[in-house]
Formats: structure tokens, sequence, C-alpha cells
């Protein structure tokens, strides 16, 4: 076992631990002292969406889900609920949260919690990025933070009136990327309400050939070749440069972003596999417009209510298999089901099967936990009764006198050979004439 392993089973099993809550808004902090340092669990109660994965993980079943539905329609109350007497900070709820509504952090001289697989699911930028509007006015959570540098027409060419030309726009090669409308004042972005059957957060570019004067500059920064300009080009087209940036801590991992980029600059990597279907005897209980327990709890905000009639639908693609709207359903009207989880690897420690099994229990069900049946409770130990004890009076003299004698003996003592000696001794029978000299 490595030096960090044993340090760390030396904390968790520490005699001098102790526990408490605070409360600081949303966040419920749990907190384990002991006299190595703090390791601080932060439950964020509104980032969570109840899909009871931590639950289902916990080697110690200290977590419980609480009301989910009561609280996807309206209940302000946690969505988990933590017995911090059975909680060992083990990390396993903060290492696999899809929505990282719980996380783990430690203070002091405490091994790194490294050690532990973790959930692996992401969305990245690549080197496709032009960058344009897209993604960032699209994501559903505020994930995506969108760098863009770029001189407008007015610090190239200043507005000039009295200009003749003709500016047409391609519809059928526009992208609705949005550089053309943050270049120039004469071009505008109809915004609409993504959805998940259409998740372009634009709906039309118009032009105010009152404000164009033809400088033909817009032409040359569109991507798609989408801007025909009749006029004078004044000045050169201004550099574009930037990207966007996808915050891992709000990101879900959705997939809009993906779906809305024209230009394949997003990369995905979905957490889970598996499965989410509609059970057909159920869906005519559905009730989505009193209800709504699926679209308030849904990370992937998948849920529309479709024109053809039927009650409700989803867009697959976007889903992540985290369960949230199975347990908030009321009526069993979806069931999701996980065939595989990615993760990092498990390192090889006296932990490594209690990891595994909570992997697995994501994808079966059945949480295998540990065996608790032979541990030992010792018994209360009943107060003695007080009894008073007197302490005998010392003669000074008679102390004195023992000072002595061991002074005169303490050279002895330090004799290596004649302390072996004495060891040896048969008990009762040699004599040590040396001492009593």
């Amino acid at each position: 076992m490595s030096e960090e392993l044993e340090e760390k089973c030396a904390v968790e099993h520490s005699l001098s631990v102790e526990k408490e809550m605070d409360v600081e808004g949303s966040h419920i902090m749990y907190r384990q002292r002991t006299d190595k340092g703090t390791r601080t669990l932060d439950y964020d109660y509104k980032r969570c969406i109840g899909c009871g994965l931590c639950v289902r993980i916990c080697p110690t079943e200290a977590l419980e889900a609480g009301p989910i539905h009561e609280i996807a329609t309206g209940m302000d109350a946690p969505p988990v609920m933590l017995d911090l007497d059975k909680c060992t900070f083990c990390s396993m709820c903060a290492n696999f949260c899809p929505v990282n509504a719980f996380r783990m952090s430690a203070e002091g001289d405490l091994p790194e919690d490294d050690l532990f697989p973790v959930l692996e699911g992401r969305a990245m930028i690549n080197e496709k990025c032009l960058p344009c509007l897209l993604c960032e006015a699209t994501c559903p959570e505020d994930a995506i933070d969108l760098e863009l540098e770029m001189q407008t027409k007015e610090e190239l060419a200043p507005f000039k009136e009295g200009e003749e030309g003709v500016i047409t726009i391609d519809e059928d090669k526009c992208t609705l990327c949005g550089l053309c409308a943050r270049f120039c004042d004469a071009f505008m972005l109809l915004e609409k309400e993504p959805g998940p059957l259409d998740p372009t957060p634009f709906e039309q570019l118009l032009v105010d050939e009152d404000q164009c004067d033809y400088c033909v500059l817009c032409a040359d920064i569109c991507p798609e070749d989408a801007i025909e300009v009749k006029g004078t080009r004044r000045g050169e087209a201004p550099v574009i440069e930037g990207g966007a940036r996808i915050d891992p801590e709000k990101c879900t991992v959705c997939g809009w972003c993906d779906i809305v980029c024209p230009y394949d600059a997003v990369d995905i990597t979905k957490p889970f596999e598996g499965e989410l279907k509609l059970i057909d005897a159920n869906i005519n209980k559905c009730d989505p417009t009193g209800c709504h327990a699926c679209f308030n709890v849904c990370p992937s905000h998948l849920w529309y209510i479709p024109e053809s009639g039927q009650k409700i639908a989803a867009r697959d693609d976007l889903c992540t298999y985290c369960g949230a709207c199975e347990n908030a359903c009321p009526d069993n009207v979806m069931e999701v089901k996980r065939d595989s989880v990615r993760h990092s690897p498990i390192p090889y420690t006296p932990w490594s099967k209690q990891w595994e099994d909570a992997i697995d229990a994501l994808v079966s069900g059945d949480r295998k936990r540990p065996d608790t049946s032979r541990v030992l409770e010792m018994p209360e130990e009943k107060a003695k009764e007080h009894i008073d004890i007197e302490f005998p009076e010392i003669d000074e003299n008679l102390q004195e006198k023992v000072k002595e004698k061991m002074e005169k003996l303490r050279p002895a003592l330090k004799d290596v050979k004649l302390r072996r000696k004495w060891e040896k001794r048969k008990e009762g029978t040699e004599q040590i004439s040396d001492i009593e000299k």
C-alpha cells in the first residue's frame, strides 16, 4: 500500500473525528474534521436534478431521495438528504454527479482525491471554431462564453451617406452565425426561443438598407459567401480572433451546442450510453401542461409537446441518461436504461472493489454494499462509583536514602555486560555479586 493510501486509512479510522453541517444559501456544507485536516462536501440542492445516481452508488446508504415529483413541480426542498452519521466522505457522490451538484474539497495534510475515478462527460470546442454567435446564444445552461475580437465597421469604415449599391443575402447559404450583425449595425438578427427540435437561437437575418453604404466588407467576413454586395469597397475586412469557452462546472453535456454549430466545432463525450423510451401503456396519463416535472428537471431540456397531438415527446440524441425524468414522473410515463458508463481508470487501491461495484450499479441497479455483519459494537461501560483515595504520607528522610542507593546503583545499570548477565540469570538461583558490592 502506498504512503498516501496508508495515510488516508489512518485519517478515516482516526478516533478524533468531528462532523458538522452548515447551510449557506442553496449550499448545504457537510464537514468532517480530524487532526489531519478537514474534508468538505458541498451540496448545491438548487443545482441537483434528483437523478438519484448518488443514492444508488453510496456505499453506506447515507443518501436518501426526497419527494422528487413534488420538488420538480415547485416544492423548495433538497432532492437528496444526507445522514451525516453514516457518511464516510468517500467522494463517490461528488465524483459521479452528472451536474456537479456535489463537490468535495480538502484542507490540511490529507491525501489527494485523484486516487479515485471520476465520471467522464464533457463538451469541448475544437480548432474549427470561427468563432460565431450560435453556441453561446443557444446553450440552455449559459455554460458558454464567447470571446470575439473584431473591429466594427464604424471603426474601419464609418458610415457614408449617399452611397448607392445593392445587397442581397442567400438564405440557403446563410447559417445565421451572426458575424455580420456583430460587425455592422445594418444587419439585424431576429431572435427566437430555441427548442429541442430547432435549437437555433435566431430566426432570420434582415438588412436595414438605410444603414448600409455598400462598403462590401460584410461580404468579405461572411464564412459562407452568403452576402453579395454591389458597391464601393472601403478598406480591408477585419481580422476575426477569439473563440468560445465552455464552463465545465455549468455544462451538462446535453449537446445543444453541437447540434446548432454548422462547422463541427464541438466535440461531445456523453457520460452514459443508453436508451430513453416512453411507456405506451402509461403515456395517456401524462399531463405535460399541468405537471411539467420532466421539463423542469431534465438537464438536457429535451422534452417537448409535439404538434401531432401526442401528449409528450423527447429528442433522444440530447439525452444523457441520468434518469431524473423517470424519478420525477408520477405516472411512470418514461423509462431510462443505461448500457455503459464512461469514467477514468480505477487505480488499484484498498477501495477498488467498492468503486467497481458502485459503477456497475449505475447500469445494473444492483448495489453491492460492504458487509457490516461482522462489525463489533463495544458495550457501553457503566460509570463507576467515585471512591476517595487517601495518599500515604511521604517520609522525606527515607526518600533521601533511596535516592542515595539509586545513585550508587546507576553505574552498574549502565554496564552492558553486567545487564546482559543479569537478564540471562536463572530466577532465584544466580546472585549478582557486583551489584551487592
